[in-house]
């Protein structure tokens, strides 16, 4: 065998040996087989309609580029669903684990740039990720639409009836979300006391508190219309949970949605960390640019250490 063709041939064996561990690594939509997926109701989800649209990547070839690279933008969902992705190399069990709430105004889901882009990322650090794909279009922001909120409500009580299976702590598991998946991440860390939907089995009776939540360059939490005034639906209390906040200044979405939030949660005398910088704009996830806005994760993965849910 010349030097040439054995070379190849190990090669090839490497590549052979690697290939398990690179779908795992995917971060396409939809997700690989090795990643579980379950059905978010055991029926149909409250208040569903008869005959929706297909479920469907809406982006065409006219739509923006994130860093360079197309996205999903997952339209017409109806049948709301989890997916995990396991913490990697982590050794001990259990691992925290965070319910991930991709963007895009409550009429579509930026599914892999806000959502399995975020698990890869998180997984690798030692966080197990579940990734919620929640139904749009028309649910939120809440209270013009409870679906997006009663989605997010059950899927904390999922991961939690799951986390002996899943090897996840039940008391360090948080939220984040990013623009309207953003305002859904404090919508939850505020509508925790009661469910907004008729409980449906043994999930629906654990808490739907998050720990901890991230916001990413949110949206509706301060209404421009009036002056950026708080938006009443979205209190904070002393058992709101220990936030993280970032955005640009210059973010059409305005960065006032991230000020006054974070100005509410001081006021309900809860831990909060906020981040501004001075350019980004939005939805940017976590793909890096020149910008000093797209190493917020570094921020977040300091913080998560601040707070003891990572050692």
């Amino acid at each position: 065998m010349n030097k040439m063709k054995r070379t190849g041939l190990l090669l090839l064996g490497a590549l052979a040996t690697l290939a398990p561990n690179l779908a795992a690594q995917s971060s396409e939509w939809p997700p690989t087989a090795d990643h579980i997926t379950l059905r978010l109701w055991p029926g149909a989800a409250p208040g569903a309609r008869a005959n929706p649209p297909a479920e469907a990547d809406t982006t065409t070839a006219k739509d923006n580029l994130i860093a360079g690279r197309p996205l999903v933008r997952l339209g017409n969902v109806s049948v709301p669903t989890l997916t995990l992705y396991q913490a990697r190399n982590t050794g001990a069990r259990p691992v925290p684990a965070v319910v991930v709430f991709p963007g895009g105004g409550y009429s579509i889901l930026a599914i892999d740039l806000e959502g399995t882009e975020v698990c890869d990322w998180l997984t690798v650090k030692g966080v197990t990720c579940v990734l919620l794909k929640y139904r749009v279009p028309g649910s939120g922001p809440y209270p013009k639409s409870v679906e997006a909120l009663e989605d997010a409500q059950r899927a904390m009580g999922v991961v939690r009836q799951h986390a002996g299976q899943w090897g996840i702590d039940p008391q360090r598991i948080g939220v984040l979300g990013f623009s309207a998946g953003g305002h859904l991440a404090a919508a939850i860390s505020t509508h925790f006391d009661q469910r907004l939907y008729a409980p449906v089995d043994e999930a629906d009776k654990l808490s739907c508190r998050p720990d901890f939540a991230v916001v990413v360059y949110p949206g509706y939490l301060a209404l421009a219309e009036e002056n950026f005034a708080p938006n009443p639906e979205i209190k904070p209390t002393s058992n709101t949970p220990t936030t993280f906040i970032v955005q640009a200044e210059d973010d059409p979405v305005h960065v006032e949605n991230a000020v006054v939030y974070f100005l509410a949660l001081k006021n309900a005398k809860v831990s909060a960390e906020l981040h501004i910088y001075a350019q980004g704009g939005h939805g940017y996830g976590l793909r890096r640019t020149a910008l000093p806005v797209t190493a917020w994760p570094e921020a977040v993965e300091t913080w998560l250490h601040t707070i003891r849910i990572l050692p």
